[in-house]
């Protein structure tokens, strides 16, 4: 099978990088996070957390990105109050400007409690899969995974105490959320039940022992049928709300491995594993070898777009599939399918894809 690798250009880019998390107590976990962090923290959870910065920034929006359930206002406060240190310096200026690996220490013992700030929402969300440790829910397109500043509707983690309020399961916002999909990505999304079952599945996506297999509908026909891409992956050096693998300087490995099921009218379908977790993968992977996927507002080409245009296709045509981990209840090997979409279904149908997703 063809390896695919691209070299980084340089640019003025940093990478969104991997913030570490210790709690006071040590533990002997080390987890991937829905916000994009590495963490570590026993069970219960402390008060005292150790971050390590990856991008440059401000210090009240990096604890402001850790603590994405706190305001910045809250966090601000802290950092006046001299409750945070930089290096083992007290910082009480919240415009710091942080560098890579700058050790920062934030005692939150005085914030309010977090599980206040989510109110439990019912979005309808189904269930795929459900044990006494963990569930699998059928994400919908359009909602965003985790609160953000930036965000004002309700999110899935809303949905998810909902599910939590209805089972009478204590609802902790920090402990539920095992990964993350795009906003407009459908599918297969794993949360955790208890802090003790979110460590247990968080270690699996670090040691990349969970299978995530994704649908991807896109442009063109790849030249190989079956490829790995290995391409690193980086924040955009002069478009900064976009990834890239061409146009950074700093960067993390990233792998993606595709088959192409079918192609029908200048489309193919491509079913795609991802061996690593970075920001928007998938879509910058395949948009680096020429094909993005169909709908793709943010790395798709003109070419892409007209052609998307023309079907009407107004959606990501992207999907995550399927999902294979180790569950906390049994350690038994547990797999998940997410159907498709009706109306991702139906645009395979109208290029004569159809039964091309039958063979994944």
């Amino acid at each position: 099978m063809p390896d695919f690798s691209f070299s980084s250009a340089s640019g003025l880019g940093v990478t969104l990088d991997t913030a570490r998390v210790r709690s006071s107590v040590e533990s002997d976990f080390w987890e991937e996070v829905a916000i994009g962090h590495r963490v570590r923290h026993s069970v219960p959870v402390q008060q005292t957390f150790t971050f390590s910065a990856g991008d440059p920034e401000r210090l009240d929006a990096f604890l402001q990105n850790q603590t994405a359930i706190v305001s910045r206002s809250v966090v601000q406060k802290h950092i006046r109050g001299g409750h945070v240190t930089v290096n083992r310096k007290k910082i009480t200026k919240t415009g710091y400007a942080l560098s890579e690996d700058d050790v920062v220490v934030i005692s939150l013992e005085e914030l309010p409690s977090s599980s206040a700030t989510i109110d439990p929402v019912d979005l309808d969300l189904t269930v795929l899969y459900e044990d006494d440790a963990c569930m699998v829910v059928d994400k919908p397109r359009g909602l965003t995974v985790h609160p953000a500043p930036t965000v004002k509707e309700p999110t899935l983690l809303h949905g998810a105490a909902w599910l939590f309020k209805k089972r009478k399961l204590k609802f902790q916002p920090s402990s539920v959320l095992v990964h993350r999909l795009d906003k407009e990505t459908t599918g297969c999304l794993l949360i955790g039940k208890t802090p003790e079952a979110h460590l247990f599945l968080q270690k699996q996506f670090e040691t990349r022992t969970v299978e995530k297999k994704y649908l991807a509908l896109v442009y063109g026909q790849p030249r190989e049928a079956k490829a790995k891409i290995d391409a690193p992956i980086g924040r955009h050096a002069t478009e900064r709300t976009k990834m890239s693998s061409l146009h950074i300087t700093n960067s993390k490995q990233a792998q993606t491995t595709y088959e192409t099921l079918g192609s029908q009218n200048s489309t193919s379908l491509l079913l795609c594993e991802l061996h690593t977790g970075r920001t928007h993968q998938i879509r910058v992977h395949l948009e680096s070898i020429g094909h993005p996927v169909l709908g793709d507002s943010t790395y798709g080409s003109g070419a892409s777009a007209a052609f998307a245009k023309k079907l009407k296709v107004d959606f990501l045509c992207l999907h995550a599939w399927q999902l294979a981990f180790d569950s906390p209840a049994s350690k038994k090997r547990v797999h998940v399918t997410a159907e498709l979409p009706e109306d991702f279904d139906m645009c395979l149908t109208l290029l004569g894809l159809a039964d091309a997703k039958v063979t994944a």
